[in-house]
């Protein structure tokens, strides 16, 4: 699926996502032309789904973060989409992520401090729809946080 030249190119793009395809050319050891084709190529295989800014919603203001873990109502036919479609309109959830197993759904929800959380988690959190029980993990460090894949 990759070859040498794939991983080379992903190895030092997943490390540093602002390098040009001249930086990368010459990290990985080929011509600029031949690794922007590679890019387009392992692009268009969706393997690379594009380059993004991350933010630092820390340095934002954003002090809490809590994963919550919800169970859902599941003698409601469409209770996963309806909290998932009502879920994605809350800007300060961050992540949702569903699961096989006794907790449905995990939403990570960031605020900037304990009265900001406290006011989302009642006004907007409480009312999501078919929610059976609910579980808040608050977040202390961060220790790993890599999407990189080892190549």
């Amino acid at each position: 699926m990759l070859d040498d030249l794939d991983r080379r190119i992903l190895r030092y793009w997943q490390a540093d996502p602002s390098l040009t395809p001249g930086e990368l050319a010459e990290r990985s050891g080929s011509t600029p032309g031949r690794v922007a084709r590679r890019i387009a190529r392992l692009e268009d295989r969706g393997i690379v789904k594009g380059v993004a800014g991350v933010v630092d919603w820390a340095v934002l203001g954003y002090a809490v973060e809590v994963s919550l873990r919800i169970t859902l109502d599941k003698t409601q036919p469409n209770a996963f989409d309806e909290l998932m479609a009502e879920a994605r309109k809350v800007p300060e959830v961050i992540e949702m992520q569903t699961f096989l197993g006794r907790v449905d759904l995990r939403l990570s929800v960031i605020a900037r401090d304990m009265a900001h959380y406290q006011d989302i988690y009642r006004s907007r959190i409480l009312t999501l729809p078919h929610i059976a029980d609910i579980e808040a993990l608050m977040h202390v460090a961060r220790i790993k946080s890599k999407e990189t894949l080892p190549l």
